[in-house]
């Protein structure tokens, strides 16, 4: 048995529930249009750059949360899930998962999307165990803040670190499959690095190291 790990965004779905999810909030008049689509917009460019800066894009995507009451924000993303996530779902994805799954091997979605957003996405795939950003929660309310370090790039890295340390399991014979060249701190440490239908940057590292490259897309 080993770890299989998955990426999210552009990985297992064909889009980025991210971003998806500040378009949402737009398309529904929930936060002001012109302002939450061009910042969006931007900080999604700058993430496809490897430019982004998390805390502030943290700050400006978790702020929404403050603002509503959690059942209406529950209410909202069952709705989005069904809107806009359900018809990106990737049957070639859960095909995998479920290879790895029937081989005995342990399911594990990490992602910098907040967990907010993903953890009813990585249901759809029928996996238990999700590292993300986690956003704060006082007393039943989302403050808009995060706790513990933002799961992305490096940061992936030390979320992993401490659920192997509290699981005991290893990295041997482990697997990730992600599209993003955000995530090469990750695959440089794993047994199997696969890139899924990869951005440029990271397909160019791929062939160099010789990983496996494949699509879940066609």
């Amino acid at each position: 048995m080993s770890l299989a790990i998955f990426d999210l965004d552009n990985t297992l779905i064909a889009g980025d529930s991210d971003f998806l999810w500040g378009q949402f909030l737009v398309d529904q008049g929930i936060v002001d249009k012109t302002y939450y689509e061009e910042s969006n917009a931007r900080f999604y460019e700058e993430y496809k750059q490897g430019m982004l800066n998390i805390v502030d894009f943290l700050d400006f995507s978790l702020a929404p949360l403050a603002q509503h009451d959690a059942a209406q924000l529950y209410q909202w993303r069952d709705q989005f899930v069904e809107q806009l996530i359900k018809p990106i779902f990737l049957q070639r994805a859960a095909d995998m998962v479920n290879r790895h799954r029937d081989q005995g091997d342990t399911l594990m979605v990490i992602t910098a999307t907040n967990r907010f957003v993903t953890a009813p996405i990585v249901k759809l795939y029928g996996i238990d165990l999700l590292l993300a950003t986690t956003p704060e929660k006082v007393n039943g309310q989302y403050t808009g803040k995060f706790i513990n370090t933002p799961c992305f790039q490096e940061g992936k890295i030390t979320h992993l670190n401490q659920w192997l340390q509290q699981s005991g399991d290893k990295l041997s014979g482990s697997w990730f499959y992600s599209d993003s060249h955000n995530d090469l701190p990750l695959l440089h440490i794993v047994d199997n690095p696969v890139a899924v239908d990869a951005d440029e940057k990271l397909m160019t590292v791929a062939n160099e190291q010789g990983w496996q490259t494949l699509s879940f897309r066609t």
